[in-house]
């Protein structure tokens, strides 16, 4: 097989992992649910979406009102259909997973969501205007869903986001196997036509002052997510690819993406897993996966870590790079010191030692790195109080400036940062802020 046909192939493995279910197979699913009082899988959902309710509608017939059940709560359904961890969520709390499979909640809300986008269902009115005006910055998951729940309630949206394409990770940073880009664009222009203003390419603390928002604007909203990949400080780091600039070349220029033959991807989260998925389906032949810590600290779901076992990805653990080898200006490998655990540091896990006299060499002609993002630092820059390098916000997601509150990931200095997490800080703060604005009307 040549190159061409390799990543055509590739593209075609990185195509929506699981099919749409027909209308068959939705109504049996549906039929099995038991509608549980107290349902405890709505409590376990962070967006409380009324489970059992849109899949009774299913189960009628009435995707219409399914889709406003799951839309009532959360504006991106059909995102977080994709790629919430239902498995820790919504299903692995269902009643019928102890003993039986659990309902396959993901999908069955997976199968309102295209009823609605497929068919372009517009299931909210356009509210009567309020005159309040209203700035959210970042056009991620937490902004979208801000923006979107106040422009429900009438009041006058702009959302200004720094890239070309709105919808965050969603849009870059999530591997197609999971969630196409057409999906994440769709809601987009769900968010559009409720009446929301989005302007592409402005940077707040570049072409955008957060002084000028106060001015035109009655309340701000910041999603700003999070920074850049950190940087691994070792030899030859600039021949390393950035994972999420991998994972968004895959989506939007995946016809002229590049995977080495041995490739290497440092890190152990679901970031990686996704990088290390392209890079298996893509043409990679061999492809390991470096973590300085053992499979019992890994921060990738432990279904999304058995999944990538079944792609034929080996592990290295107890490793860490201290040196990239360049050959003539090409990787041809990555130095590594075996590593041994010794008591918790603050992250809560064992902290990793090198072994001395340890050093190795795994061949690799491709470096990626998914280590996690560091710290918004635009949050120091707009003088906002932090928390653990996040956004410091009280119990409304107001920040320590009177009028701005945030969400998402760049608040999150407790639990684990998630799109549905994202969805709920931006509905929970829309609240806040349209009742700061005109009361509980």
């Amino acid at each position: 097989m040549n190159e061409k046909a390799k990543v055509a192939a590739g593209q075609e493995a990185l195509a929506e992992a699981l099919p749409a279910l027909s209308r068959h197979e939705a109504l049996v699913e549906s039929t099995r649910c038991l509608m549980c009082y107290d349902a405890p899988c709505t409590h376990a959902c962070p967006t409380h979406i009324d489970i059992p309710k849109f899949i009774k509608k299913i189960n009628t017939g009435n995707l219409r009102g399914s889709a406003r059940t799951i839309l009532e709560s959360n504006l991106l359904g059909a995102t977080c259909a994709r790629v919430c961890p239902v498995q820790e969520l919504c299903e692995g709390a269902c009643v019928l997973g102890a003993e039986h499979k659990p309902i396959a909640i993901g999908r069955l809300q997976r199968y309102s969501m295209d009823y609605v986008y497929g068919n372009r269902v517009d299931i909210f009115l356009t509210a009567k205007t309020s005159g309040k005006k209203i700035a959210v910055v970042g056009a991620g998951p937490a902004g979208l869903s801000c923006a979107g729940e106040l422009a429900k309630k009438g009041h006058d949206v702009t959302l200004f986001e720094k890239r070309d394409l709105a919808g965050g990770l969603s849009t870059f940073g999530i591997i197609g196997l999971r969630e196409p880009v057409g999906i994440s664009l769709a809601e987009v222009e769900m968010i559009q036509r409720l009446g929301v203003r989005i302007e592409t390419q402005r940077e707040i603390g570049k072409d955008l002052a957060l002084a000028e928002l106060q001015a035109k604007f009655e309340a701000i909203f910041l999603s700003l997510g999070l920074g850049a990949t950190p940087n691994l400080g070792i030899p030859g780091e600039d021949q390393v690819i950035d994972g999420l600039e991998y994972i968004e070349h895959s989506k939007l220029n995946g016809h002229n993406l590049k995977v080495g033959k041995n490739v290497v991807v440092i890190g152990a989260g679901n970031t990686a897993i996704d990088c290390a998925t392209i890079a298996k389906r893509c043409g990679g032949e061999h492809v390991t996966m470096l973590y300085r810590r053992t499979s019992s600290e890994m921060t990738a779901y432990p279904h999304e870590y058995d999944f990538i076992k079944k792609e034929g990805v080996r592990f290295e653990f107890l490793a860490q790079p201290v040196r990239i080898i360049v050959e003539k200006g090409i990787v041809s490998g990555v130095e590594c010191v075996r590593m041994s655990l010794g008591q918790k540091d603050a992250s809560g896990r064992p902290a990793p030692r090198p072994v001395e006299g340890s050093h190795f060499v795994i061949p690799a002609d491709q470096i990626v790195k998914a280590i996690g993002q560091e710290k918004a630092s635009l949050a120091a820059r707009l003088n906002l109080k932090t928390l653990k390098g996040f956004i410091d916000v009280d119990e409304h997601f107001q920040t320590s400036l009177p009028g701005v509150y945030a969400g998402g990931d760049c608040i999150r200095a407790r639990g684990a940062a998630s799109t549905v997490m994202a969805v709920q800080d931006g509905k929970l703060a829309a609240r806040a802020i349209h009742e700061r604005l005109v009361g509980n009307g």
